[in-house]
């Protein structure tokens, strides 16, 4: 399965813990194929840099290489006008319809955004669900 982790999934995963802690250890597990384009990881660095101020101690950077290292780089899709009221997450919708992936997010806009052009979005508790779903005998 193909996936693309919106950068709050990313960022609450790596700072705080929870369900998105548990979606980037399904991906340290293989339990998933994650996809990963320039504009995207660009993103991810810059909002990391930004909360690794506020919290100081944490280690990111790992993460962030292990990404580029064992995720699945795939090319930037320009847009072509607006598909979410969040132009700024256009790039995971448009990534996601390139490439057959689904994205977890907890961000409205995307999860308003879900179905358009046969695009799955979803919060990252129905993703694990869906995962332990697919894995069961």
């Amino acid at each position: 399965m193909n996936v693309l982790l919106d950068t709050n999934v990313l960022v609450s995963g790596i700072f705080f813990g929870g369900q998105p802690r548990a979606v980037l250890d399904a991906w340290a597990a293989s339990r998933f194929e994650l996809l990963v384009s320039p504009s995207i990881f660009d993103e991810y660095v810059r909002v990391c840099d930004r909360l690794s101020t506020a919290y100081r101690g944490l280690e990111y950077q790992s993460v962030l290489a292990t990404i580029i290292g064992h995720g699945h780089l795939v090319p930037d899709t320009p847009a072509s006008g607006p598909i979410t009221s969040d132009p700024d997450d256009d790039k995971f919708m448009l990534c996601a319809r390139d490439h057959d992936a689904v994205i977890v997010s907890g961000d409205r806009h995307l999860l308003d955004s879900s179905g358009w052009e046969g695009v799955r979005v979803m919060r990252p508790h129905d993703f694990l669900a869906c995962l332990d779903n697919r894995d069961a005998p």
